[in-house]
């Protein structure tokens, strides 16, 4: 039995994934090949760098301390990781501020003739004296027109700033954590993430083995692997420039059945559905739908469109689908890692009840409803 697990991207829903490994260890199912996306590339090499035994105690750890308490998060709502590359914004504002280029096109006077002209029809006419006229005009007749807010607004979205935070230094203690030379080993099995190449424009694929047209796992490689764009800044390897895999390929199945014919299983950790997202209170939950929503809809369609490829190509293995909870929010709190081991934990529990009386050979599982 040669068996294949993807843990696909989703943040602050990985715990799912990671109750799910921690049942299936204890069900002593094992997988030979590991497909890996963003956050579930982190828990992919956390757990398989781990000392043998302690790779689920291991990997709660490691992300406990990215996750905040609540207390803390309740009026501090950003993952520890996410932190600004400050030292580098100040060097680029400063270098905006110093380059003659940024003050060209501050003073339209034309510009500002025509806003006074627009401001003397809405004074003298009640019907414009509305919400959505108003807001029209303050942005396009004063905002739009004035040297300073264009100046301040040219350095807030023109500067060479391209991300919120930054996660990857080559020294930082929070890398060093993890052995990856442990993923190394020749016990270990095939593990590879994606990342997607901005330069060239194409996905990549990074291994702990050698195979063709895979690239070497690396702490800078799963860094880009994970750099979501707006919230952290692409990472360059090399000559090129590398942001989240999971933007094109969120559960990674790319070449899976092409690299590995053999598989008799594909077991799926897909942690987001778009059932997950609430109407917004606020512009953080604003910002996680906007990230959230597409992931969660691109992974749907992956698994589809992977049955539909499996099925064409011949394969005659088992799909083996882990049902996502829709309980869980999208933040970064222990709570919510917490609840989302839990609800890992009792949904992988009943596809494997349902996996054992399930004789092999048979037709894909169907997708079972979470624990209540």
């Amino acid at each position: 039995m040669k068996r294949a697990i993807t843990l696909a991207g989703g943040g602050p829903a990985v715990g799912l994934s990671l109750g799910a490994l921690k049942r299936l260890k204890e069900a002593d199912i094992h997988f030979d090949v590991w497909a890996l996306s963003c956050i579930g590339a982190w828990l992919g090499i956390v757990y398989n760098q781990a000392e043998e035994g302690q790779e689920v105690e291991t990997s709660e750890a490691f992300f406990r301390q990215i996750f905040r308490d609540d207390r803390t998060y309740s009026r501090f709502p950003i993952a520890s990781v996410f932190a600004p590359d400050f030292f580098s914004e100040a060097q680029r504002v400063v270098s905006f501020i110093l380059d003659p280029r940024s003050y060209q096109n501050l003073v339209l006077p034309d510009k500002i003739a025509e806003a006074a002209e627009v401001t003397l029809s809405l004074l003298s006419d009640p019907r414009k004296w509305n919400q959505a006229d108003l807001n029209d005009w303050m942005l396009n007749q004063v905002l739009a027109v004035n040297p300073i807010s264009r100046f301040m607004t040219s350095l807030m979205y023109l500067s060479k700033n391209n991300g919120l935070s930054r996660i990857y230094y080559p020294d930082s203690a929070f890398l060093r954590q993890l052995n990856f030379e442990n993923l190394y080993k020749e016990s270990k099995p095939f593990i590879y993430h994606n990342a997607y190449n901005l330069t060239k424009k194409r996905l990549e694929l990074f291994a702990n083995k050698p195979m063709k047209g895979y690239g070497r796992i690396t702490p800078h490689s799963l860094c880009a692997c994970s750099a979501l764009p707006y919230i952290e800044e692409p990472t360059r390897l090399g000559d090129d420039m590398y942001c989240e895999g999971a933007t094109i390929d969120t559960v990674n199945f790319e070449d899976m059945l092409r690299d590995h014919p053999d598989l008799d299983e594909v077991w799926v950790s897909r942690i987001l559905d778009h059932d997950q997202v609430r109407t917004p209170d606020n512009l953080y939950d604003s910002l996680n739908n906007l990230v959230m929503l597409f992931a969660a809809t691109t992974s749907e369609d992956d698994v589809k469109l992977f049955k539909f490829h499996a099925a064409e190509v011949g394969w005659k293995g088992r799909i083996i689908e882990i049902p996502v909870n829709h309980n869980i929010t999208y933040d970064w709190t222990h709570s919510n890692l917490d609840r989302s081991i839990d609800d890992g934990y009792r949904a992988t529990d009943l596809v494997l009840k349902k996996y054992q009386a399930q004789p092999e050979g048979k037709p894909p599982l169907r997708k079972l409803q979470p624990a209540q």
